[in-house]
This record gives structure tokens, C-alpha cells and sequence, in this order.
């Protein structure tokens, strides 16, 4: 799963930031540092802005700025409570550095006459008025949200928009590039003060929100929603899911505010003047209420946090009024140059505020520099709030969050109606560019290349042949591996698709081969939620006892390296038919019966012991197998593409549970036996300290199977770290008839090396893991207390390849370091346990190359 989700994410950033390695058009830009004339300290939250314009920026807490706009201002003001405004002159159209020093007010002057040292004061929370202030703000928190309210309802618009920004103004003239000429002049320089902005995807959606506290309930209905269409491989509903899952909603009032996949801590968070420092810079009239504009600004620099202000009232409720944030530029935050969020509040009738609008503006880029890249804007609009209005019990039903396809086809007459918000005119125009631009064979080859390159997958109609990393490999048992597949497309059914390879080793001389036959039942596609489908399935290949990779992406070539003997493989051919249906509410089960045949490869075997201790050799082993499996993942989300989808990372649990039959006598079913086995897996977001993926797993088996039927633990020999795998455990190396197993991924986002120098230049991110498992094998499943069982497998020269766990837990762990070039992932692997086995290692170093934020 996660070499898909990270596959999809270069895919898709890469198609937006292709373009933007061209030429930019050039702004007036002026940077520099502002400091006080009479004692040379840096000033912190200046405001610098062009004369008769709404153009301004704040200085950060290094009393830097930086300043630009396209269009030819020759003068900068800059202006501070208790200082004289500063007007400099400057050169129109160029990048240039501008320091400016501001001098102290007359009466600001005669009191810092006394001022014996000019040492700027040391920062403490111990009598601050700032710090106490914020911690009025946090003690009100839980009474400024909207659910202290008995019910809340309201209409909310939700518009996200994607653009190249500063895309040079004559890109459009030059030949390659003259046929797309509609797209590259429909600019908008407008909206963001100095950035032009090239509109190239939109969606908006409007709900209306509904909520009850006692009992709790919550529902969205969906009113409308509309997106671009490029066609092809890319499933604009898909990218849009993604888009706002990197765009979470900001909540000023909870501890963290989820964004960009990463979790900052929120300045009036319990623990906010932990890591924050506050000033009360000013009092203003914000919508004809005095508030105090409150300063903030983090300690370190390049932790996960804002800086900004905060405008609180002082009627009592100490509720925010305005919310401006922003991040460092020093910031451990990958692709993202600048990132803003601006959260306005209007006042209800009883005199709190509620969130009136929400706007999320990010920059991306693949380099630091400011020319031009990627520019994402998310905007909320919140209106008709009503509170404490009962509704019927009826209105609260049915929360399950689903969208009909009314509401998916909604009018242009609708839109203009019914939008809380308003189109700039170049976001007008975008539905109808993409429309033409999806008709044109240049972009459609351009898109049918990029999912070659990144998907794996080339197109050809209804067809499509890949993936192109399992073309060819290797191992010892096949040799050389050729093999050729492909799948159907959305443009044969939505109802049934195909899928199927072709293989064949070159030492072993055998044809391989799957072929699988899908039919949904809800007249959807079978990736999209909810899922509804039966599928039949019949597969000939090899596998590697306990290997745990994709069911047909077991041939990745670069997957064919591995350390010490791996030569011990199965020969299985399998016959499957499996039901699947999910509801609404993320609970879904599936049932299935497989008919399987293992047949030992390499230097594997099945032997048993008669009564005289003469061995007998078994050429295969067949099972028939019923199986049924529940899973709950409450309020999952998906990046879903049209022919796939992948689960996106949240705090939610995920919970399965599966319950398999062996049928004997059916089918040539050999055993009868009865398998249970249960996970959970959670994320566990730590704030400051990054997150923890943790799983927690079990198993049992009741009744008497040979050793390829017990649990054969998921080993990796490969050099690539696996998530989920014990990585310096040997194939077949453990069996068990129970176990449990816990199995925790810590990153910690930088949170360490952000406070060394070199470390912080890097860039790089510490991360931590340890793996365990305790389990056991009960006397009816010991080969050696029953002959007639298969015997474990030994060396040549009679050493023992797989053993029963015993009292002593496997425990591995791991330390590495994450975001080496920004996608590299490192660890040093140390066992712990069964270091007496032959052959295992007891420390290892392995890879994982992995695209985050």
C-alpha cells in the first residue's frame, strides 16, 4: 500500500510542477531587515507595505521581511505602534535588499533616555500580560466552540483551487506552447498581492451542516459539488479527496491543526506558552469591537508551528475574533515555500463568535526559490448559522456522508444562485479550459506518458497493460522472469473489469498466470466507495513462504535482491471466489471460499515420518477454505483514483477481524481446521513529537495442520524496509498455531534535529520502530511429537531452518533517519532475539524510498 499512495503523490505533484520550470515573469521584490534607530535591535511584526495599496507583510521575529508585487510601485512604507512611519524609495521591476531602521516617537524617545542597556529584555511567561491573556483564551476555549451550543446548523461553501503561479507572460507566444494559449492567458493577478496566478483546477462543493449535543449527533448534506475533468488516468474527485485532506479545515480551538499531513500545535493550545512567545502589540476595531491584537511567534523556528496574531475580545468570553497565521520558512516542511491560514468570525445573537471564513493559501515548489511553482487556495465560506433551533429527530438520520448524483449535476444557473462566495473571472473560465484541453491528443499523449512513468501503466483504450516494474525479474528458483499483464478500464464498464499476466521462468521452464473476473453490484465502479462487488480469481505462480507483498506485484524487480538463501519457494495454484460489501458508515465484511494447492519449489519440501522413521515425500498439499472478514474503519477517507484507491492516514482506528474454515474433503480439502485472527491499527498523533502508526495483532488456530498451514511469520530478506515485515527475520524462519504482536512506527518530524545546526539544514527527520511478537505452537501441531505432520525444513547438513517461537518473545527495533533528498528513508535494524539461529543477522541496515510533506 504505501509504495502505491507514495507512487500516486509523485505522479500527481510532478504533472502541476512540470510546467513551472519555465520561464517567470519578473516582480518588484524588496527584502531586508528593520531595525530600531536608537538601540540597533531587530523589530518584529513591522508592517511593510507599497503606498496606496492593500500590499503589506509583518516582519518576522527576526525583523525580516520580504515584499513583492508585478506591478511597478517606487516606494515602501513601513510603519510600528510608538515609531515613525518610514517612507524609502525604490527601483520599479527589480529584486532588491532595502534595510530600514525606525525611530522611536518623541515620547517613546524621553522614556528610553533612562534605558541603561540597550540588552533587549529576556522573553518570560512569569508576569507577562500577554501570556496571561492567552491563557484566558485557553481557559475559554471549550465555550467558544460551536458545540456549547444545543444544536448548530449552517451553510457552508467550500471552494479549492489549484494554480501555476508567475508563469511567464509570454510563455503563450512561443510555438510549443501557442495551442494552449486559452489555458495560458487566462491569468489572475488579483486575488494574492503580488503572485500571477494560472488557474488549472477547481472544485467546489456547498452542504448544509447540521448538529445535535445531546444525544450527539452530526450530519452533512451535500447540495452540490463540482470539479474539473482532465480524463485519463487522473480522477479529479480522487486529487480533489487528496487536496483537502493537505488542506484539513482549521480549528483555531483545538490543540493541533492538521495540515499538509503534518500536525501543528495551535497557539492557544494547552500547551501553547510552552513553545510560543506572546505579544500585545495593539488594540484595534475589528467590525466595531475593541480587541486586542495579540503577537505570536514560536520559540524554534523550525517546529511545527505558526506565527501571526490572534485579535481577542474582552467582553468575558475572551473568544478569538481574528486569526492571521503563517509559517517559517525555516520550517521542516518539504514542497512548501509559504503557507498562510486567515480565519474570520462574525458575532451571533447572544454575543459569541462564530467562523464566518476560513482561507488556507500554501506555495509549492520543488525548490525554495520564489519564481513560480504550485499555488493552492482553500476557502470556506460559513453562512445561515442558526443556533439552538431544534430540528426533528428525522433530520439527523442517515449521517452517513453521501453525495447523490443530483447533487454531482447541478446547473450552472444553480451555482450562480447558491454560492456563498464568488468566481474570480479566470476561475470562471476553468471548467471550460480543462473541458477543451482534455479533448486535445497532445494532452492526452502528455498524461498517457506521465502514467507510464509514475503509474506504471500504458493505456490503450479500454486496456491497460503493466505495471512496468514487474515486466522482469529474477530469483533463484525461476531465473529470469518475464512477465506481461494489464487490466480493463473505466472505458470497457463501470460494471465488470479484467484483470490478468502472463509469466514465464526461464530456469524452471514453467508458464505462470492470473486471471480475475469483477462485477459490481451497485452500479459503481468497484474502487469507489462503497464497494459492492464479487469477484472470481484463479492464479498459477510461486511465492515465498511468508513474504507479504501486493497479490500481483510479487515480481517487482527491484524487489529480486535479497540477502542470505532464499531458495525455499511454493509452486500455488488457486481457485477463488470472494464477496465484498462495505456500508456507509466504513463497516464492511467479505466472504470467500479458495481452493488451494501448495506444492514445494527450490529447495523446499513436504516430507512426513512413518512409524519406522522412514521418510515419505509429499508432493503437494490442497486446502479448501471458507473464509468471512469484518472490518470498521470509522470516517476513512480515500485517494481514490479511478482503477484504484488508497486508504489516507488518520487518528481513526481501523478494525478487522477474520474467521477462516478448512474444509475437509471438499474440493480435495486435505485438513479441517478453523482459523481466527484480529488487528487494529491506529495512528496516534503526538503533537510536537510527530506520530506513531501503531498495530496490534492476534492470532489462533484450532486443529492439526502441517507447517504451511500455521501462521509463517512475514519475514524480509529483501534490502528494502518493510512497514509491516520483520526485517532481519529469515523466510520461514518462525511458524506458530497463536501469537500476539504489536508493532509501532514513531516519526518525529524533525523534532530533535531540529535544534542541531547541520541536522536543521538538512532538513532531515529522526525516526524509531520496534517490532515484537510472543506466540507459540501448541504438542497437537509439533512435528517432532507427530510424525505424520509435515517436518519443519533443515540445511543439508541438518541444521534447523524453522523453528517454534518459545517462551522468549522475536523482538527487533530500529533507529534511521527519513527525508534524506527529501524521499529516502534509512534505518539501522538491530535484532534482539534468537540470535542463535543459523544464518540471521543481527544488525542490518535498509531502505524506503517514500514522498512526504
Amino acid at each position: 500500500m504505501n509504495i502505491k499512495y507514495h507512487r500516486k503523490k509523485l505522479f500527481f505533484l510532478t504533472i502541476f510542477l512540470f510546467f513551472t520550470s519555465l520561464l517567470f515573469a519578473q516582480n518588484t521584490i524588496v527584502s531586508g531587515v528593520v531595525t530600531d534607530s536608537h538601540n540597533n535591535q531587530v523589530m518584529s511584526f513591522v508592517t511593510i507595505s507599497f503606498p496606496g495599496s492593500t500590499i503589506g507583510v509583518t516582519t518576522d521575529n527576526q525583523g525580516k521581511y520580504t515584499i513583492s508585487s508585478v506591478k511597478p510601485f517606487s516606494q515602501i512604507k513601513a510603519s510600528f505602534l510608538g515609531y515613525k512611519d518610514a517612507y524609502l524609495n525604490i527601483s520599479p521591476g527589480k529584486e532588491q535588499i532595502l534595510n530600514i531602521k525606525l525611530t522611536p516617537a518623541a515620547a517613546q524617545q524621553l522614556n528610553e533616555v533612562e534605558i541603561k542597556s540597550g540588552k533587549k529584555p529576556k522573553y518570560r511567561n512569569k508576569d507577562n500580560p500577554a501570556v496571561e491573556l492567552i491563557r484566558k483564551v485557553i481557559e475559554n476555549r471549550e465555550k467558544n466552540r460551536p458545540e456549547s451550543y444545543t444544536y448548530v446548523e449552517y451553510r457552508e461553501y467550500d471552494k479549492m483551487q489549484f494554480s501555476l503561479s508567475n508563469v511567464s507572460s509570454t510563455l503563450s507566444d512561443k510555438k510549443f506552447f501557442r495551442k494552449y494559449k486559452f489555458v495560458l492567458d487566462n491569468r489572475d493577478s488579483t486575488s494574492i498581492p503580488g503572485k500571477s496566478l494560472l488557474p488549472v483546477f477547481l472544485d467546489e462543493k456547498l452542504s448544509q451542516y447540521y448538529y445535535r449535543k445531546n444525544p450527539e449527533k452530526e450530519k452533512t448534506v451535500t447540495l452540490g459539488e463540482k470539479n474539473v475533468n482532465f480524463g485519463g488516468s487522473v480522477d479529479s474527485q480522487g486529487l480533489s479527496q487528496y487536496f483537502k485532506h493537505m488542506y484539513y479545515k482549521v480549528d483555531i480551538y483545538a490543540n493541533d491543526i492538521f495540515l499538509m499531513t503534518n500536525n501543528f500545535l495551535s497557539p492557544i493550545a494547552n500547551s501553547a506558552p510552552i513553545f510560543y512567545k506572546y505579544f500585545i502589540t495593539d488594540t484595534v476595531i475589528v467590525n466595531n469591537i475593541k480587541v486586542v491584537e495579540l503577537s505570536f511567534t514560536p520559540r524554534n523556528t523550525t517546529d511545527m508551528l505558526f506565527e501571526g496574531k490572534l485579535y481577542v475580545t474582552l467582553d468575558g468570553n475572551y473568544a478569538v475574533q481574528k486569526a492571521d497565521l503563517t509559517i517559517s520558512k525555516n520550517i521542516n516542511l518539504n514542497f512548501v515555500n509559504g503557507m498562510s491560514v486567515n480565519l474570520e468570525f462574525e458575532q451571533n445573537p447572544d454575543g459569541r463568535y462564530h467562523l464566518s471564513k476560513s482561507t488556507t493559501v500554501a506555495d509549492f515548489g520543488l525548490t525554495k526559490s520564489n519564481k513560480g511553482g504550485l499555488f493552492g487556495i482553500r476557502s470556506i465560506t460559513y453562512k445561515n448559522y442558526i443556533i439552538n433551533q431544534p430540528r426533528p429527530d428525522t433530520t439527523y438520520r442517515n449521517t452517513e456522508y453521501v453525495v447523490s448524483d443530483e447533487a454531482k449535476h447541478r446547473s450552472n444557473q444553480f451555482w450562480a444562485q447558491n454560492r456563498l462566495d464568488t468566481l474570480s473571472v479566470a476561475e470562471s473560465k476553468v471548467y471550460k479550459n480543462v473541458d477543451s484541453l482534455r479533448n486535445m491528443p497532445s494532452f492526452r499523449r502528455t498524461l498517457d506518458i506521465a502514467t507510464l512513468l509514475f503509474a506504471g501503466y500504458k493505456g490503450f483504450g479500454w486496456f491497460e497493460v503493466g505495471p512496468a516494474n514487474a515486466f522482469y525479474s529474477f530469483n533463484p528458483v525461476e531465473g529470469f522472469k518475464l512477465r506481461l499483464g494489464g487490466r480493463t478500464t473505466t472505458e470497457l464498464s463501470k460494471r465488470y473489469y479484467f484483470e490478468t499476466y502472463g509469466a514465464y521462468g526461464f530456469k524452471d521452464q514453467r508458464f505462470k498466470y492470473f486471471l480475475s473476473a469483477t462485477y459490481s453490484l451497485n452500479d459503481k465502479s468497484i474502487y469507489m466507495f462503497p464497494q459492492n462487488y464479487i469477484r472470481a480469481s484463479v492464479q498459477n505462480d510461486t511465492k515465498i513462504p511468508g513474504l507479504n507483498l501486493q497479490f500481483v506485484e510479487e515480481d517487482n524487480f527491484l524487489l529480486s535482491f535479497k540477502r542470505g538463501n532464499n531458495d525455499k519457494y511454493l509452486y500455488d495454484n488457486t481457485y477463488r471466489l470472494d464477496y465484498v460489501h462495505e456500508y456507509e458508515n466504513h463497516l464492511s465484511y467479505n466472504i470467500g471460499i479458495n481452493r488451494l494447492t501448495q506444492s514445494p519449489a527450490g529447495s523446499l519440501y513436504f516430507l512426513t515420518l512413518d512409524n519406522n522413521n522412514n521418510t515419505q515425500s509429499i508432493n503437494g498439499l490442497t486446502t479448501t477454505e471458507f473464509t468471512v472478514g469484518v472490518r470498521y474503519a470509522p470516517n476513512e477517507q480515500f485517494y481514490q483514483g479511478k482503477i484504484y484507491r488508497v486508504p489516507i492516514p488518520s487518528k481513526n482506528p481501523i478494525l478487522s477481524m477474520d474467521y477462516t474454515a478448512g474444509i475437509k474433503d471438499i474440493f480435495g480439502g486435505e485438513y479441517s481446521y478453523q482459523k481466527l485472527h484480529a488487528r487494529i491499527d491506529k495512528r496516534v498523533y503526538l503533537s510536537q513529537l510527530g506520530f506513531a502508526d501503531v498495530t496490534l495483532e492476534g492470532g489462533k488456530i484450532f486443529g492439526q495442520v502441517p507447517y504451511p498451514l500455521l501462521t509463517i511469520f512475514r519475514a524480509n530478506q529483501t534490502y528494502a524496509y518493510g512497514i509491516y515485515s520483520y526485517n532481519l527475520m529469515n523466510f520461514l524462519e518462525f511458524v506458530s498455531d497463536k501469537y500476539a504482536s504489536i508493532n509501532v512506527d514513531q516519526h518525529f518530524n524533525g523534532f530533535f534535529f531540529n535544534k542541531i545546526p547541520l541536522l536543521k539544514k538538512l532538513k532531515w527527520r529522526e525516526i524509531a520502530s520496534v517490532k515484537a511478537i510472543y506466540g507459540g505452537l501448541g504438542d497437537e501441531n509439533n512435528p517432532s511429537l507427530h510424525p505424520s505432520l509435515y517436518q519443519f525444513p533443515v540445511t543439508s547438513t541438518g541444521e534447523p531452518i524453522t523453528y517454534a517461537l518459545g517462551k522468549t518473545p522475536y523482538v527487533e527495533g530500529s533507529v534511521g533517519i527519513e527525508n534524506i533528498f527529501k524521499f529516502v528513508r534509512v534505518d539501522l535494524v538491530r535484532r534482539f532475539t534468537y540470535l542463535d539461529h543459523p544464518d540471521v543477522a543481527k544488525w542490518g541496515i535498509r531502505t524506503l524510498v517514500q514522498i512526504n510533506f
